[in-house]
């Protein structure tokens, strides 16, 4: 099984930003953790804080792997051309937020990637990607 975990603007910052909120791991010191979990699965990993190079490996990964987890970050409020990709692709989306959204500002409130993505992981911290990979595993 192949899963892309794609995460959007600001999330190469985990582990220093707001740790508060967000925790003191890296994603990258994670990531090492989540291959040695699921070890049958093939795992590619991609981050930019770019709302179009985002679109673009979607578009790459999202004709040959078999599920995606994606944490789009504040483009979840914003990118109606990231919900529109996930509709245009056929490897199902899963959306993940690392804070609870809804317990913040009310902007925050709004995804334009919901109602696109076979499901959404909200406020579990870095444990929302896992439950994402053993859904995506069926």
């Amino acid at each position: 099984m192949k899963i892309a975990i794609i995460n959007g603007p600001n999330l190469n910052l985990l582990g220093k930003r707001e740790p508060e909120v967000y925790g003191h791991q890296t994603f990258e010191e994670y990531f090492e953790t989540l291959k040695a979990k699921f070890p049958s699965v093939a795992f590619q990993y991609y981050q930019s804080n770019v709302e179009g190079e985002l679109i673009n490996e979607l578009q790459r990964v999202g004709f040959e792997v078999d599920g995606i987890v994606l944490n789009p970050g504040g483009y979840t409020h914003t990118s109606v051309a990231l919900g529109d990709c996930i509709a245009a692709i056929k490897a199902p989306v899963v959306e993940v937020h690392i804070s609870n959204v809804h317990a913040r500002e009310e902007f925050r409130k709004i995804s334009h990637l919901s109602a696109k993505s076979k499901g959404s992981i909200i406020g579990l911290g870095m444990k929302g990607y896992e439950l994402a990979v053993i859904f995506l595993m069926g």
